[in-house]
């Protein structure tokens, strides 16, 4: 799936996400709006990781979304 189609489908992929990045809440996820960066930086955030970690997080999640 690419990204496109993620935010297309986003209220579909916001639960997938949360389950995913639990810490995440939900009015961050509908302020992301499936915005990449967004959704990076959040992961970024919450979870202490780098640009490059959350990068390859959301890469692996879009592989199996």
């Amino acid at each position: 799936m690419n990204w496109d189609q993620i935010q297309g489908q986003w209220k579909q992929m916001k639960g997938k996400a949360q389950e995913r990045w639990g810490e995440l809440t939900d009015d961050e996820l509908d302020q992301a709006q499936g915005d990449r960066e967004q959704m990076e930086g959040l992961i970024q955030q919450k979870y202490g990781k780098s640009k490059e970690e959350a990068r390859k997080e959301v890469d692996e999640w879009m592989a199996n979304a």
